[in-house]
């Protein structure tokens, strides 16, 4: 398996370079080797189009006191399930619960290596058999034209969370090497949902965090801002963008974002730097057009591009995944297009992996001339 990275994803004609299928990470750091654990990978940190090399356990030294981290306390589910259609074997990826009750789901056919490959949604009617005696019923598309992802109710009513507890695992994808625990997939922030509801795949670019690591940053004067936002089900073959999807931007939150922006006369009192691109979705679909966030709750549709632009965002901390065009253009809109560039060549020079379990990349706003020398808490 090979990606295409560079700017020729645009139709530039700038060359591009191809990502080798080695270069995926097929395992989590922790898995790797003796003694190592989450934070055991590599940092890329961009500045502008200059790219520097890091272990992630030095993040503490590349932030300042002042500095907010966004972060997304979505829980990961066990979100696929296996059924039956007749007698022909199925994989229901559930994606993101909606409001009267139904669930949006993708149906997939078993590869019989642990995977699954695309299968076409529907027709409506279609019924699926669940385990424990559930049953799940295709009901229309997503949205018109959409083949993938349908809604879907589920008898008995309200048995999904019980059901993807007692049943279900990670989606897991053709570049891992085999089945991993569901606490493999929980973020360091990750919080229970009241309702059951959480992302059908995880927030990673939060993987790599500890709570020692997060401790540490805290002592260094650093703060967090959670929000939450459930992540849907990946298009990993046709790079949809991103459909709508729920999140929280909580009252106390959005207070502190805006302290530490500063506005109306008053300095920032550092960057805001989101983890993830589901925190930069949640907080700048929470902003106004002023750039004062506001808490919101609900749905939202955003798609982050250059052209959008970001309101509140000052950087990122993502992972290296399949560069399709709505996520390289959210890191765009934050770090601009040659920032971008650069940094994933870099990555490649570098033979950073890609994926969920493999390594991050931050990308930080350019250092002005006349910056203070001092970062406050590096050392």
């Amino acid at each position: 398996m090979t990606l295409t990275v560079g700017a020729a994803r645009h139709g530039s004609g700038r060359g591009r370079r191809e990502v080798p299928g080695e270069l995926s990470a097929r395992v989590p750091a922790e898995q790797r080797g003796p003694g190592r654990g989450r934070d055991d990978v590599r940092l890329l940190v961009s500045r502008g189009t200059e790219a520097a090399h890091h272990a992630f356990r030095e993040l503490p030294g590349l932030l300042r006191a002042g500095d907010l981290l966004v972060v997304n306390t979505s829980p990961t589910l066990a979100a696929a399930v296996d059924g039956r259609i007749g007698s022909t074997r199925v994989v229901v990826h559930f994606s993101t619960r909606g409001d009267d009750g139904r669930w949006a789901v993708e149906l997939r056919d078993p590869d019989g290596r642990g995977t699954t490959r695309a299968r076409a949604g529907g027709p409506a009617g279609t019924e699926v058999r669940l385990a424990g005696g559930a049953r799940l019923t295709a009901q229309e598309p997503l949205s018109p034209g959409s083949g993938r992802l349908w809604w879907a109710r589920v008898s008995p009513a309200g048995a999904v969370p019980g059901l993807l507890r007692e049943h279900g695992r990670p989606i897991r994808y053709s570049y891992t090497e085999r089945d991993q625990p569901l606490s493999v997939y929980q973020t360091v922030f990750a919080l229970p949902s009241p309702d059951g509801s959480g992302s059908a795949e995880m927030p990673s670019a939060a993987r790599p965090f500890t709570a020692g690591l997060v401790a540490e940053l805290a002592r260094r004067g650093v703060l967090f801002a959670p929000v939450t936002l459930h992540t849907g089900v990946a298009s990993a073959e046709v790079h949809e963008p991103p459909y709508p999807e729920r999140f929280v931007v909580p009252r106390a939150s959005a207070r502190l974002i805006n302290d530490v922006r500063g506005g109306a006369g008053r300095p920032a009192a550092g960057r805001v730097i989101a983890v993830g691109t589901t925190a930069v979705r949640a907080v700048e679909s929470a902003a106004g057009a002023d750039g004062v966030v506001r808490a919101r709750a609900g749905w939202t549709d955003l798609v982050v591009t250059p052209a959008r632009g970001v309101r509140v965002v000052d950087g990122l901390l993502t992972g290296l995944h399949e560069p399709e065009a709505s996520h390289l253009l959210m890191l765009e809109a934050v770090a601009g297009r040659a920032a971008v560039d650069r940094g994933y060549e870099a990555a490649l020079d570098g033979r950073y992996l890609w994926h969920e379990f493999g390594d991050v990349h931050l990308l930080l706003p350019e250092e002005r001339a006349d910056a203070e020398h001092c970062s406050g808490n590096q050392q």
